[in-house]
């Protein structure tokens, strides 16, 4: 089997991890895993060594790249222009959609006109997502797969502090990884962090990523004036590889990992963390409650408000023992729900079905 997926951003985030760990497990299976993006925004390390990837805007291009390969099924991730090429390219095979992008806003566009192409289905990461994506769509099936790693990867490992990010002495890092930029609210990450600097003299954050951001300058500007260099740490790039290293420092400095978004599909960022036994700390809204729960891997706040975060944080970094079980609990989380065998045998199968033309009667069965 070969498949394409068309997605416009080469980015750092979780869409192409997900699909990073996708393609590693797929090709075990005979499944061969393609690339198109339009625009690198920085990911193209993560995927270069895994599958063959395609970097053009030209449309012309495109459409031989989509008529010359031969590929049993075409995977579009949130890209509206990938119909028309599909169209133009004569493609007569499954297209199968994948819905990811958690405003609704920004997301509207790529599920409003399909070009005449008729998607067998719409496949989101989480149940979130699936309400959002029902809002828009009522004549194709939706299904939910989450995103899946590779627990074996990911894992909680023994690292030595002899390389960088070197761990500061009596410090525990709260680790907040991801895009500068509005929806991951940056600002919120720099009132917590104030907050922080003025009650004690014991964390440190380390910012991972960021190095392509829209608002990237903005956060320079914001960073330098509010005077928190010396409690900021920023690592604008962080290898994808490198990244369980990094999740272990904070492990062992009995830190955890924040998030200060606005709103997500899914946040491989939390599955990654916990995979490593670091608990999470993030607002309860979208999607998240369905990966942290309660004060069992981590703990949830309210969104937007700095107090409350701060509040959470307290109780993982000042609470050794609870932090044990915690850290116990996030990893065996992962195990349960979102290793990629669970997650990508589920895609697996939905591809074959799709392909082997069984989906839509199945689907008209159910309904």
């Amino acid at each position: 089997m070969k498949v394409l997926v068309i997605w416009r951003l080469l980015t750092v985030g979780g869409v192409n991890a997900g699909w990073r760990n996708r393609a590693v497990y797929f090709k075990q299976y005979g499944i061969d895993t393609e690339f198109l993006y339009t625009k690198d925004l920085g990911g193209l390390h993560i995927m270069k060594d895994i599958s063959k990837v395609y970097l053009t805007k030209n449309k012309e291009e495109i459409v031989q790249i989509i008529k010359h390969n031969h590929y049993d099924a075409i995977i579009v991730v949130d890209t509206k222009d990938a119909y028309q090429w599909i169209k133009e390219a004569d493609f007569k095979g499954p297209v199968i959609v994948e819905a990811c992008t958690p405003e609704i806003i920004k997301l509207k566009p790529h599920l409003e006109n399909f070009c005449g192409i008729k998607p067998e289905v719409i496949i989101v990461p989480s149940q979130h997502q699936k309400r959002l994506v029902s809002i828009l769509i009522d004549h194709i099936p939706i299904e939910v797969i989450h995103n899946g790693i590779h627990t074996s990867f990911f894992e909680p490992i023994n690292v030595s502090n002899d390389s960088e990010p070197i761990l500061p002495a009596n410090k525990k890092i709260i680790g907040w990884i991801g895009r500068v930029d509005k929806r991951k609210n940056w600002r919120l990450l720099l009132r917590i962090a104030q907050l922080i600097k003025n009650d004690r003299n014991d964390v440190q954050f380390w910012l991972i990523g960021g190095a392509k951001s829209v608002q990237r300058e903005k956060f320079i500007a914001e960073w330098k004036a509010q005077n928190l260099t010396d409690i900021i740490t920023w690592y604008p790039v962080i290898p994808y590889q490198n990244m369980p290293y990094i999740y272990s420092k904070i492990r062992l400095s009995g830190g955890c990992t924040l998030a200060t978004t606005k709103g997500e599909s899914f946040g491989n960022t939390f599955i990654e963390s916990m995979a490593c036994g670091v608990p999470v700390v993030a607002p309860n809204i979208s999607s998240i409650p369905e990966i942290v729960q309660h004060e069992s891997n981590g703990l949830m706040y309210m969104e937007n408000q700095e107090k409350d975060a701060v509040k959470a944080i307290y109780q993982i970094l000042d609470e050794p023992t609870h932090y044990h079980s915690m850290s116990e609990a996030a990893r065996e989380n992962v195990l349960n729900h979102f290793s990629i065998s669970t997650c990508a045998d589920q895609y697996i199968h939905l591809l074959t079905t799709v392909i082997n033309g069984g989906f839509k009667n199945a689907y008209t069965r159910r309904i």
